[in-house]
């Protein structure tokens, strides 16, 4: 059976394409008369029906207006997730202006770069965001806290009439120099991106759909809106903070019956031997699926389970999908990206923007009436790469600078990018950022970033650095460099110096010429320590596994060993085997060293061993 074959068998509302001529508020409202009391948003917290979420974006939304008045302009959001945050959205949108997510787990700088480069003059926060949006109140920029608005506030709806072409969201990138670039899309072509979804997985007002990734990222507007706009329930769930393990039961507890992630969440979700009987579709996109994955989803799951595997960008949403039930027979070792959506048309093309031959390997690019509008404020950038179609009035094509190539039946396989942008835990990196800042850090002459395999499928950035002294920079002092920055995710894993980095004849960088690095302990600030009690070598034992590191030191710090969330979820799972105790995702990352965990563990023990014997 191909992918080409198989859909969902379920009943559902199609989603008719004259529906995308409308606003998001417009069919929202639609959902909220079809399904008032419905539960809209589903967090730990509690549950906020359709009717709910209506009456307070309303709020917020007559509030927003008679501060800022009527007109396009964005506005930034800095609010915990949860419903506050999914009514601001609604509210944003009602008020006829597109919304900026920010993240109060980015560092500074990259929030004040989105911040100064949309031009925002307006920040919506909630109670415990409001103190830190103060700060960030420069150049006449205001904040209002929707946990405080006015009283006597009507929760009626605001008379504006808005068109399909007002612009919605704006989502920021990373651009060819490292610099995030705003993607800006308008209300109709969101709401052709959830009619895609919708009608290719059957979309119905009974799902329950996750939403665990942070609002910043494009990737939430298929489970959000593909939740809202047909009147069935975006599940929230902050993975950051409470970790896989939770992430396993919560599904459970909530009955989720569509599952979105990238594929490496998912291969970690099916490490923790749960069954999830509601369970009806999984979506792994955002990176390339592997054949393990597929496996995972065949050992676990039944013909009532479909998995999917799909292809999407910001500047596109959905353009291809990859149907697999456990009859599904792979055309080989590579998972395809698949089949062809409705209005979305995939071309491979050559350095000279000629199609190439079927089987032959092409640049991805997708041709439609309904790509994002461009970036904001780079109409430069906007006319290089959303190129006018000439064959097609009113058509567009987007050079994605992904590499695939066409099957025989049409079917497309993804083969990677084209330039040096990967992918880390499902986000696009731009490594030219990344080494701008290390080139220019003290001690360093040259430095480039790679991504490498782990052996597991997974992909880590390593940094190769050329010393411009005899004096080498501790590791420590350039970790904290990057991360000042960026986020984690783009944080090398690893730091490796070397004499000299390789040049081709041509005098270009040779970057397959660079090693592989080693298992040896980084250079730390931490002087080494062997691991002491049993407890100490236990924990030591674990994480010279996990890190992939010959030795390490009970007071080395775990994020300066090159460790990360993932990472730190399967110590967790293995702390849990070797000793029964539960331990936070948050205790990984308070205590950092293997002494600072032997502690908590001990003490957890000893305490255990105590409440028995009273008993």
């Amino acid at each position: 059976m191909s992918g080409k074959a198989y859909r969902p068998g379920n009943d559902f509302s199609r989603f008719r394409k004259e529906e995308i001529e409308q606003s998001i508020p417009d069919r929202f409202e639609q959902q909220v008369r079809n399904y008032s009391d419905r539960p809209a948003v589903r967090t730990s917290a509690g549950t906020a029906s359709y009717r709910f979420i209506h009456a307070l974006s309303n709020r917020i939304s007559s509030t927003l207006l008679a501060q800022q008045g009527e007109g396009e302009e964005p506005v930034a959001l800095l609010i915990e997730k949860g419903t506050l945050m999914v009514a601001a959205i609604m509210a944003v949108l009602k008020a006829g202006k597109f919304y900026l997510a920010l993240d109060s787990m980015y560092p500074h700088s990259r929030n004040m770069y989105m911040l100064e480069d949309s031009k925002a003059s307006l920040i919506l926060t909630d109670a415990k965001n409001h103190e830190l949006a103060q700060k960030w109140m420069t150049g006449g920029r205001r904040v209002m806290n929707i946990e405080d608005l006015p009283t006597g506030i009507s929760d009626e709806n605001v008379s504006l009439k808005l068109q399909p072409d007002t612009l919605a969201c704006i989502f920021y990138t990373s651009g060819s120099t490292g610099a995030p670039k705003g993607v800006v899309d308008n209300h109709r072509n969101v709401l052709h991106n959830i009619m895609r979804y919708t009608n290719s997985l059957h979309i119905r007002s009974e799902d329950r759909l996750t939403l665990i990734q942070s609002f910043c990222f494009s990737g939430t507007v298929s489970s959000l809106f593909g939740a809202l706009m047909n009147g069935a329930a975006a599940c929230l769930f902050n993975l950051q903070k409470e970790g896989i393990d939770a992430l396993a039961d919560w599904m459970v507890s909530e009955g989720i019956t569509i599952y979105h992630s990238v594929p490496v969440i998912f291969e970690r979700l099916m490490s923790c031997h749960r069954r999830f009987p509601a369970l009806r579709l999984i979506r792994i996109e955002g990176d390339q699926a592997l054949k393990k994955h597929v496996d995972l989803y065949k050992n676990n799951f039944q013909s009532d389970c479909v998995l999917v595997n799909g292809l999407g960008a910001t500047e596109t949403g959905l353009s291809r999908q990859y149907f697999i039930h456990p009859g599904t027979v792979l055309p080989d070792i590579m998972v395809p990206v698949g089949y062809a959506v409705e209005d979305m048309e995939v071309l491979l093309i050559d350095e000279n923007g000629k199609e190439v031959e079927t089987g032959a390997t092409g640049q991805i690019a997708i041709r439609s009436q309904y790509l994002a509008k461009g970036y904001w404020r780079r109409e430069d950038l906007t006319r290089e790469i959303f190129k006018e179609d000439t064959q097609k009035r009113g058509f567009r094509i987007y050079r994605t600078g992904d590499v695939g190539r066409f099957l025989p039946d049409g079917c497309l396989q993804y083969l990677g990018r084209r330039d040096f942008q990967v992918k880390i835990r499902g986000q696009w990196v731009e490594t030219g950022g990344i080494e701008d800042v290390l080139n220019n850090s003290d001690g360093i002459r040259e430095a480039v970033v790679l991504a490498r395999g782990d052996g597991t499928g997974d992909m880590h950035l390593v940094a190769y650095l050329v010393p411009s002294g005899l004096t080498r920079t501790s590791i420590s002092s350039l970790r904290q460099v990057v991360r000042e920055h960026f986020p984690d995710y783009m944080v090398p894993s690893r730091f490796v110096f070397v004499d000299a980095l390789p040049y081709t004849s041509d005098g270009k960088l040779d970057r397959q010429a660079l090693p592989a690095p080693d298992q040896l302990r980084p250079d730390l600030d931490a002087e080494f320590v062997s691991p002491r009690s049993q407890t100490e070598k236990t924990i030591a034992h674990i994480w010279r596994e996990v890190l992939k590191i010959t030795e390490i030191g009970i007071h080395d710090d775990f994020l300066e060993l090159g460790g990360d969330s993932i990472m730190a979820w399967q110590i967790l799972s293995r702390i849990r085997n070797a000793f029964s105790v539960e331990i936070p995702l948050k205790g990984i990352f308070d205590q950092s060293t293997i002494a600072g965990q032997a502690g908590c563990i001990d003490n957890m023990l000893r305490t255990d061993r105590g409440r028995n014997h009273s008993v």
